[in-house]
């Protein structure tokens, strides 16, 4: 066997070693709170529930949601409270293979990343998600009920909360196209107008159909757009920074 087959064969285990470690942190993440599952549930149901009509209530269509409604949604928080170990067997996995340099770019994007999508998941829950709801309530035509499924009502609220996680890590997409040579700052600079109307478009694509989620979205978006600038501006290529 040649030299470089084992290094790819190496390569291999490590990622193989890497992808086992990761999955046993997320199961047993999961273990520890599957007994606590209708208890997650109903606080995430908590900002649809505090804007019910009195005498309104979640209901369950399907036979089987009462219990995989509540299983489904504590596999998808084992998943993301295991993001930091996650991103650190990537790191492991990376590490040997970037220069020092690299490394001191790295280290701190996937904190920052880390800290950010957690950052998008708590706006959406605590500000875009209950002013969504009171809106969605309020506008119930008269004698319509208000009772929704709790399958229905899981997808609804983990698409939005992923889409508010993954558009607050705008900074750090921001940071390695600047960094990597793909843009400069000036050149995002340049394009602001375009940024501004495309977050509003996502906005308008990526949350609920009333114009307080949208503009909740589009506004972080582009705030964090122009804080990405301002970080990128450090992480330019010297042979990039001369067009700034």
């Amino acid at each position: 066997m040649s030299d470089s087959d084992g290094t790819l064969l190496g390569h291999l285990g490590e990622l193989r070693n890497a992808l086992l470690r990761g999955i046993a942190a997320v199961l047993v993440i999961f273990l520890g709170l599957i007994y606590f599952a209708r208890d997650i549930y109903y606080f995430l149901a908590e900002p649809l529930m505090a804007n019910m009509p009195e005498g309104g209530s979640m209901i369950a269509i399907d036979v089987g949601a009462p219990f995989f409604a509540p299983f489904k949604l504590t596999m998808v928080v084992a998943v993301v409270l295991a993001v930091p170990f996650l991103l650190h067997q990537v790191w492991r996995f990376i590490a040997p293979g970037l220069y020092q340099q690299e490394k001191r770019l790295v280290a701190p994007l996937l904190i920052s990343s880390t800290l950010l999508f957690y950052g998008g998941i708590a706006f959406a829950f605590f500000v875009v998600l209950p002013l969504a709801f009171a809106f969605f309530t309020m506008m119930a035509p008269e004698g319509v009920e208000v009772a929704t499924d709790i399958s229905s009502y899981l997808d609804f609220v983990l698409k939005v909360l992923f889409a508010f996680g993954i558009a607050f890590e705008i900074p750090v997409a921001i940071l390695l196209l600047c960094w990597s040579g793909v843009t400069t700052p000036a050149n995002l600079r340049a394009k602001r107008a375009y940024v501004i109307v495309g977050v509003f478009i996502v906005g308008m694509l990526l949350t609920p159909p009333d114009v307080i989620s949208q503009t909740l979205l589009a506004v972080p978006m582009w705030l964090l757009f122009e804080l990405g600038l301002i970080f990128a501006r450090f992480y330019t290529p010297s042979a990039k920074r001369g067009e700034q």
